[in-house]
């Protein structure tokens, strides 16, 4: 559970009288539970709809109880479900009307084998150019020069991927310890080779003539995905000779 400061005087960034919160209070209390949340991820969230904070008569966000304990839901559905946000949304929606709605899940067991269940519709999240910039707060200067380098790859319609700006989050926060994009193309290189490896352990599953089979690769590469991921941390860890929290 989160736990939210209680209201009193606010000083920049702390609560109001009001109960009411600015972004900064909340990037605070998510960082308990989520280390890596940004406030570029925050409000990229609210572009999703998925939050609807106060605004102030000068723009600026202010957040309710409500609001942190709803942003606390998405992160962790994200995290432990890998659910995307069009599920996300209409989940959390459907609780607010009191519909007992059970929660969606990636998978379930049958005769052993992991069968992933794909809510009916698209459910990829996508955003458009615009929204990215907006997201990330940079310019198309920046944009062009991370796409230049393979940190962000558009689709074929233009739109991206909503991890997009999970990197474009991260990448920003290297550029604050002078750490620039052409610095991270050996991280780039170091990722396409790992998801190769992965791609290669799955590629038969994928090509298998029966659909459960195939949709137990999706279920096998994001298993695989985090394995990888956890192993790169273990090792930059070790060859830096810190332990992160």
């Amino acid at each position: 559970m989160l736990q939210t400061p209680s209201g009193g005087a606010g000083h920049g960034t702390a609560a109001t009288d009001s109960g009411l919160m600015s972004i900064g209070t909340v990037l605070n209390v998510l960082r308990d539970e989520f280390p890596e949340v940004t406030i570029s991820k925050i409000r990229f969230l609210e572009s999703e709809g998925l939050i609807e904070p106060q605004r102030t008569p000068s723009g600026y966000r202010k957040f309710s109880e409500r609001d942190v304990e709803r942003l606390g839901h998405v992160l962790r559905m994200q995290r432990d479900h890998y659910l995307p946000l069009k599920v996300i949304r209409e989940h959390l929606d459907a609780m607010e009307r009191g519909e007992a709605a059970a929660l969606p899940t990636v998978g379930r067991q049958r005769d052993g084998e992991t069968v992933l269940e794909v809510p009916e519709g698209p459910t990829a999240v996508r955003i458009g150019r615009d929204e990215l910039l907006a997201a990330a707060e940079i310019g198309e200067k920046e944009l062009a020069e991370w796409e230049s380098y393979g940190l962000v790859t558009p689709l074929p319609d233009g739109a991206y991927d909503a991890e997009a700006v999970t990197v474009a989050a991260l990448v920003v926060e290297l550029g604050r310890f002078g750490i620039e994009p052409r610095h991270l193309r050996a991280m780039k290189a170091a990722a396409d080779r790992e998801a190769g490896l992965v791609d290669q352990v799955v590629a038969p599953l994928k090509r298998h003539r029966n659909p459960q089979t195939r949709a137990h690769a999706e279920a096998r590469t994001k298993e695989l995905a985090g394995l990888t991921v956890k192993l790169h941390a273990a090792l930059v860890q070790t060859a830096l000779g810190v332990r992160l929290p």
